[in-house]
């Protein structure tokens, strides 16, 4: 399979989804942040995920069990994010933000995502009042 040119979904955090390939065990999706765009903050309820950057610069946010760290994206890195982590993130200014993420069991639905305080201000974030 190739990257598709065009965004499948939009991700309930507000990011493009690139639906790759799916299997028993896992699913694989390429998610894309524009410059200067911020997701909405979200927790998983089940699913674990392993995320590797391809392109651009950012930061992601995660918080678990009362602790918070803020990594740094660029290309090369690559990060998990464990079921009920709360994580939020960004893309740089002036480019667009890469990332493959591994989800494990595949993707199960929308409802799968729980919205959750952030540290960014995001356009939209549904905890905002």
């Amino acid at each position: 399979m190739t990257l598709p040119a065009a965004h499948d979904v939009i991700a309930p955090d507000g990011s493009e989804v690139r639906i790759l390939l799916s299997l028993t065990g896992g699913s694989m999706a390429h998610f894309r942040l524009r410059p200067g765009q911020v997701s909405a903050a979200v927790r998983h309820r089940t699913v674990e995920e392993i995320w590797y950057v391809l392109s651009g610069q950012g930061e992601m946010w995660r918080a678990a069990e009362g602790m918070e760290t803020v990594t740094a994206l660029a290309p090369g890195i690559c990060l998990s994010i464990e079921p009920g982590t709360a994580f939020q993130f960004r893309a740089g200014e002036t480019e667009t933000l890469d990332a493959i993420a591994i989800t494990m069991p595949p993707w199960p639905g929308e409802d799968e995502a729980e919205f959750v305080p952030g540290p960014w201000a995001s356009p939209i974030d549904r905890n905002q009042s």
